[in-house]
């Protein structure tokens, strides 16, 4: 199967299917915010903050990481990587938070499921736009990226460190794993177990370890499968690097945050004022 780029052009302007499905999963991870913080009887206004601080530093990050790693221009089609858009948009949400005087684990625990929410679906984005693929494969759900960031030809491939018999053609277009969707599932599912959680009896912070956990574990398992230029380490790659290090944080959260001390108050400054 051959998978084209989606793209909707409005003149010189062009709407891609990767930022579709960004905004989706802005909104979506704020939805569920929301819901959370009206389950709680919270100011449900504060989703909107952690949203709009997520787009801003999440997109400055990401743009920034890749430009660190590959170069480039600002401002180009495709080039956002993950870890740092991640990166970018825990610091603005966190100071989002010092600045409305809101705990930073009650931040993080209501963040937890929607940020497994929102990346599961910002995948799907990937996979529009024929980014982000995986190695060649020979299995029947198995995808041809003819136009893809970068195409999956024997040329571009061999540049990426995927080895080819001598003499096959440069220009041959290769089926290969649709890791954007394997992703996409897996960190769906992973919302549904965290969003099924939120009623749990450890300490604040446990749910954030649960999510930390499950988002490195995955993205750990799915670099071996990927196409990647910056593997070290006997094959390691540096998102697998930075894996590591989530899920030892999330461990660490997991188990500290365990037992459940005495009820938290609710932030005072999210209770909504009356009269």
């Amino acid at each position: 199967m051959s998978v084209y780029p989606f793209e909707i052009r409005l003149g010189g302007f062009a709407i891609t299917g990767y930022g579709i499905m960004m905004m989706v999963a802005f909104l979506m991870a704020g939805w569920a915010m929301q819901r959370e913080l009206r389950r709680r009887r919270l100011d449900e206004d504060y989703a909107a903050d952690i949203v709009v601080a997520a787009v801003v530093g999440g997109l400055l990050g990401a743009k920034l990481w890749y430009m660190a790693l590959h170069g480039g221009p600002l401002l180009s089609r495709g080039g956002l990587v993950w870890y740092g858009g991640f990166l970018g948009g825990v610091v603005a949400v966190l100071l989002n938070g010092w600045r409305k005087r809101v705990p930073l684990l009650f931040t993080c625990e209501l963040c937890a499921p929607a940020l497994a929410l929102g990346y599961g679906l910002g995948r799907v984005g990937c996979f529009m736009v024929n980014d982000d693929y995986g190695v060649p494969s020979s299995l029947p759900w198995a995808m041809k990226f003819p136009r893809g960031l970068p195409p999956t030809t024997v040329a571009d491939l061999g540049n990426s460190g995927v080895a080819f018999p001598p003499g096959t053609d440069p220009t041959q277009v290769v089926a290969v794993h649709p890791t954007q969707l394997y992703e996409t599932a897996v960190m769906l599912a992973a919302f549904a177990w965290l969003w099924q959680r939120r009623d749990h009896r450890h300490g604040t912070g446990w749910l954030f370890g649960g999510y930390l956990v499950c988002a490195g574990l995955e993205r750990f398992l799915i670099e071996f499968i990927r196409v990647k230029d910056d593997r070290f380490l006997g094959g390691f790659s540096l998102a697998q690097a930075v894996s590591v290090g989530l899920v030892l944080a999330g461990l660490h959260f997991l188990v500290r945050y365990r037992r459940a001390a005495a009820a938290p108050a609710e932030p005072a400054a999210l209770i909504p004022k009356t009269g």
